[in-house]
């Protein structure tokens, strides 16, 4: 009898082991086919689309700054600057793409680094020669030292005629604009080329987590972009909002300072970016994203219990709403009513705090990148 009850018991214990184990099963799904379909979707639906149509507009500033250095008139300054303005609003879609070949040419460091350093531009002009390879020359180049070249240089668009009019230095300094579009467009083809090579097999490849892989690296990238260059770099940085700039606003700091009413058009259009990306939404379609793949891991916000996804897009509806309402002209915006500047960044922060800690925690991802900017 003792035996027999000895026996039941074992069998009793075996039997609630393997329910445990079919419980585990069924609550730990493998998501690694979920992880390969949206590296797919995030490649052949958001990436190459958003640069193909970047390049398109890029391309349209191209031919309008051959035409203006060719024949600096009020009509062909006018096409320059409008084509300017919409290749650097398109730009603001394919910015937190600095992953794979875009990471490789550093093509954001190249593109959008602000304030423009108007003396190093200046210096570059005169001497006829410059590196702009090197970091000190980030902020001689791309789209912020156009905004000073076309903008800036004077405050009519007759005085910026005289400026690449003059019989002395005007060559100099219409070789120096199209030394700037040259460089690139040159860089934008490599890093397209490079997607078209190997680099999207390569990405949708690497299907893990760890680091070096290619989910772990695009969130790091994606989560870094908005900490740095989308709430600290249009928001806190002019608006004084950050620990560095210790509650002095710096409006001389804006993006596109001296073309200022696109500053809001910019931020604006950088924003639906990052939220659409975050949905998976792709020209009217949605596809696998991080929301979906949250969901698939039926990942939760550890305060309220909802799903993660949707507190992180009550969120970004928060701040897009906050975004809405600014002035088109950041300037006039941190002038007049600087506390609405310092309400956005401080509502970019929390969705910072959520998709650095809680969305990649959910993911088992590291991030690697350290701030350092003293925000």
């Amino acid at each position: 009898m003792k035996n027999n009850k000895v026996l039941i018991l074992f069998l009793l214990l075996a039997a609630m082991s393997s329910c445990v184990d079919s419980t585990e099963k069924i609550t730990q799904p493998d998501v690694s086919n979920d992880r390969k379909e949206m590296l797919t979707f995030w490649v052949e639906e958001l990436i190459l689309p958003s640069y193909a149509e970047f390049d398109k507009d890029l391309q349209a500033m191209v031919i309008s700054a051959e035409e203006f250095t060719t024949n600096p008139t009020e009509a062909s300054l006018s096409a320059f600057r409008t084509s300017w303005t919409e290749a650097y609003i398109s730009w603001q879609n394919v910015e937190m793409y600095e992953v794979g070949p875009a990471e490789k040419y550093t093509l954001r460091s190249f593109y959008n680094i602000y304030p423009a350093d108007v003396a190093g531009i200046q210096n570059n002009i005169n001497s006829g020669t410059a590196n702009l390879n090197l970091p000190s020359a980030y902020a001689q180049q791309g789209f912020p030292a156009l905004d000073f070249l076309l903008n800036g240089v004077a405050a009519q668009d007759e005085n910026i005629l005289a400026f690449y009019q003059d019989s002395e230095k005007g060559a100099q300094r219409l070789s120096y604009v199209n030394v700037l579009v040259s460089r690139m467009n040159t860089l934008l083809d490599q890093v397209i080329s490079d997607w078209k090579g190997t680099a999207k097999a390569d990405f949708i490849s690497r299907t893990g987590l760890d680091i070096g892989s290619s989910t772990a690296s695009l969130v790091n990238a994606y989560v870094l972009y908005y900490e740095r260059h989308v709430r600290s770099g249009k928001f806190g940085i002019p608006s004084g909002a950050t620990i560095a700039s210790a509650g002095t606003p710096n409006p001389d700091k804006v993006e596109a300072y001296y073309k200022k009413d696109i500053s809001g058009k910019l931020a604006k259009t950088a924003q639906l970016a990052f939220s659409n990306f975050f949905n998976g939404i792709a020209n009217g379609k949605q596809g696998p994203s991080l929301k979906s793949y949250l969901n698939s891991i039926d990942a939760k916000d550890p305060s309220t219990g909802k799903l993660l996804s949707e507190y992180i897009n009550e969120q970004f509806s928060i701040i897009e709403n906050l975004v809405e309402a600014l002035s088109d002209d950041y300037y006039y915006q941190i002038e007049t009513d600087n506390d609405a500047m310092v309400k956005v960044y401080q509502e970019m922060q929390k969705a910072v705090r959520i998709l650095k800690v809680d969305m990649t925690s959910a993911m088992s991802i590291t991030i690697t990148y350290t701030d350092n900017d003293g925000d």
